[in-house]
């Protein structure tokens, strides 16, 4: 089944209305099907740029965690390695005795929060203090998302297989195949491109929500986690060359919604790829699902990508990838959202700086999901 010209048009609708009515200041949206883009919008402003183009490129925070996800996926098997092999087996000193590569990629290691402190531009600093890391719980009895401790938990198995950081890696192995405007490290010529972030307000309820209400108690295990490693927390900081360049896997990639789409029908077999079948496999089968001891809420994740929660009859409860089940993807803070349904060759990818606060894709992105399958 392709893509609807009507589906089409009430996406290009609820587009223009995120302009006129609800605060969007600058955004681009692609999406694809069965390895052609089918439509693709960029509008509004930059900042740098003036005005925004489809080539405007975007920090997009934990959306970055897919496409690192896959680079460690394609780093272990490069040396005949897999989800199931023991962190330990790459990484000797890694907390987690019992764990795979598996449950670290799904958040089932507990080491979403650092009590040593170790600021997040020193890698070997993160990296002693996770080794030091108490787990809050092991795989098996409970998952919780990892902010930002993703990024060394990735980064680490990496560089100690490759002989270099996970974003070269990533551009040599994935993004340069697949013709990707999408670093996790960017270059400085690259840097004139990039938009301003504007940071997002938020309102009363969503305070309320038992995210934001652990979020802003001082000794919450959530707050804690959101904090670890130290540093980068401000939306200015992250509108620096230095935030852009240091390519960090769980919040450092900057590009285009063109190429964060491609790379989702790459990731779901939708046209040629180096992502293998069995990295493909590993990002498209759900590992974990269940209360998220860190983000209070359901979630379900699969060896680094995100899915929506299915009820105990199987029916969705959210619909933030769409009605297949088979969807899966992963937000940014601030609203950016990416996500593929191999079941339908279909690929989505939304970017903007204008933030919202919300931990999940905002109401900006779920109107557009929403006409998508309307």
């Amino acid at each position: 089944m392709g893509v609807s010209p009507s589906a089409l048009g009430a996406v290009i609708d609820s587009f223009e209305e995120n302009f006129r009515d609800h605060g969007e200041r600058g955004a681009s949206l692609s999406i694809w099907w069965r390895g052609e883009e089918v439509l693709s919008l960029a509008e509004g402003e930059s900042a740098r740029e003036s005005r925004w183009r489809e080539s405007t490129l975007v920090p997009v925070y934990s959306a970055t965690k897919v496409p690192a996800a896959a680079t460690l996926l394609t780093a272990l098997e490069r040396h005949g390695l897999g989800v199931g092999t023991p962190v330990r087996e790459v990484w000797p000193r890694f907390p987690v005795a019992a764990a795979s590569f598996g449950d670290l990629l799904s958040h089932q290691c507990g080491l979403a929060v650092l009590d040593r402190p170790a600021s997040i531009w020193n890698h070997a600093e993160v990296v002693a203090a996770i080794e030091a890391q108490e787990p809050l719980w092991t795989p098996g009895n409970g998952h919780g998302y990892h902010p930002r401790t993703f990024g060394a938990l990735v980064d680490e198995p990496v560089r100690r297989l490759a002989g270099q950081p996970l974003g070269r890696c990533w551009r040599e192995w994935i993004a340069d195949p697949l013709g990707l405007e999408f670093w996790i490290g960017l270059p400085e010529p690259e840097w004139p491109r990039v938009a301003t972030l504007y940071p997002g307000r938020t309102t009363p309820g969503e305070f309320r929500s038992g995210f934001y209400r652990e979020f802003n108690r001082g000794d919450s295990m959530t707050r804690r986690a959101f904090m670890s490693p130290r540093d980068l927390h401000a939306v200015k900081e992250m509108n620096s060359p230095k935030a852009w360049s240091a390519g960090f896997p769980a919040m450092g990639g900057v590009g285009t919604a063109r190429s964060l789409a491609r790379f989702y029908q790459a990731a779901i077999g939708a046209m040629a790829s180096p992502l293998t079948p069995a990295v493909r496999q590993a990002l498209a089968q759900p590992r974990v699902s269940g209360d998220d001891l860190i983000l209070h809420q359901p979630t379900c994740f699969s060896a680094g990508c995100q899915f929506d929660p299915l009820a105990a009859d199987g029916a969705k409860t959210r619909f933030l990838y769409g009605p297949s089940p088979t969807a899966f993807g992963h937000p940014g803070a601030g609203g950016s959202h990416a996500f593929g349904d191999p079941s339908t060759g279909l690929s989505f990818a939304y970017v903007m700086n204008q933030m919202e606060l919300s931990v999940m894709p905002g109401s900006r992105c779920r109107r557009l999901v929403d006409a998508l399958y309307s």
